[in-house]
């Protein structure tokens, strides 16, 4: 797969990858019989962020069992806006480097014959930060060193999706954890909480209705670099940052003509810190239309391009299956 990088966050570029994927259960019901999926690949825009990854999703023991490994390095090149609204870096943002290697391993079990998962990973990252930061920020913490985040992942998930790829019909409904701690390998304490829940319902033969809505809190010393952001088509990655994150969108897509469809999406988002609602809280709405084409049937995988209208301006987003893809 050769697949172009257009996230505002990280400029133009792209990626490149070997996926391995295996052949689709014919009678499978909704939420069984996913296949096994390998990629390894790498990255790279023109601000200089770059790097390499690889990860491998298999099912064991008549689908019962669900194992996922990844690991990742990277060298990423963004901008600090502040956590929560601050006006001054609205109009100034710093930039900063995140040099990265992460690992992450998880095991997941059915729970009996239903579509419903519990299991517990865990994960391991090293991160040096490069942070030019002025005076006015001295308060703020040393980005300039190595940390470590060291955790537990504990994972509850419902998925009835008739496909994960892009999905028609079905719910999704995740409820999931990370438990960091010095104990576990890392150089600070704290914890994050994400919810998530998708629905997708068939309006009509060739029209599908998809709503999705999370949320992410943290408490204790996060790293900046891992506050929850605003995550929606129309918002750069990690310009909305707080303590905790709430966001909705909704995609009406139509099945124009054989594997052609067309699509129209619209959200909207907060970032708000602990102490209050709306202190220093950052509000964000999006929306936009997009194509896909459906390059492989027989795993209902489409694939297109969004353009998204939000704060900052305009964007556009190559997107592999569903854009809000979960495995």
């Amino acid at each position: 797969m050769a697949v172009p990088i257009t996230e505002p966050a990280v400029g133009l570029g792209g990626a490149g990858a070997l996926m391995f994927i295996d052949k689709p259960v014919g009678d499978a019901a909704a939420g069984f019989g996913r296949p096994n999926i390998t990629v390894v690949g790498g990255f790279g825009t023109d601000n200089g962020t770059k790097g390499a990854f690889a990860g491998d999703m298999r099912h064991w023991l008549d689908d019962r069992v669900k194992t996922l490994v990844a690991v990742m390095q990277g060298s990423i090149n963004l901008d600090f806006y502040g956590i929560g609204r601050d006006p001054l870096l609205d109009r100034d943002p710093k930039s900063y480097n995140l040099d990265t290697r992460a690992a992450v391993g998880q095991a997941r079990y059915r729970i009996g014959d239903s579509p419903a998962w519990v299991g517990l990973g865990y994960v391991y990252a090293t991160t040096t930060v490069g942070f030019d930061i002025f005076p006015a920020l001295a308060s703020l913490p040393d980005f300039q060193r190595e940390s470590r985040v060291g955790g537990l992942l504990p994972h509850f998930s419902y998925d009835s999706r008739n496909n994960m790829f892009t999905p028609t019909a079905g719910n999704y409904l995740e409820a999931s954890a990370g438990i960091f701690a010095k104990g576990l390998g890392g150089d600070s304490d704290f914890q994050r909480v994400n919810l998530t829940g998708m629905h997708f319902r068939p309006l009509a033969r060739d029209l599908t209705l998809g709503v999705m809505g999370s949320s992410i809190l943290s408490y204790g010393d996060v790293p900046f670099y891992l506050r929850p952001y605003v995550a929606l088509r129309g918002a750069p990655a990690m310009r909305y940052q707080g303590d905790y994150t709430a966001q909705a969108e909704a995609e009406l897509r139509w099945q124009l003509w054989q594997r052609f469809s067309l699509l129209g999406f619209a959200g909207a988002g907060r970032a708000w810190n602990e102490g209050g609602w709306s202190q220093r809280a950052q509000d964000v709405t999006t929306g936009g239309v997009g194509f896909r084409y459906e390059i492989a049937r027989k795993y209902g995988l489409h694939m297109g391009i969004d353009v998204a209208w939000g704060p900052d301006g305009p964007a556009w987003y190559v997107q592999v299956g569903s854009a809000w893809a979960r495995p």
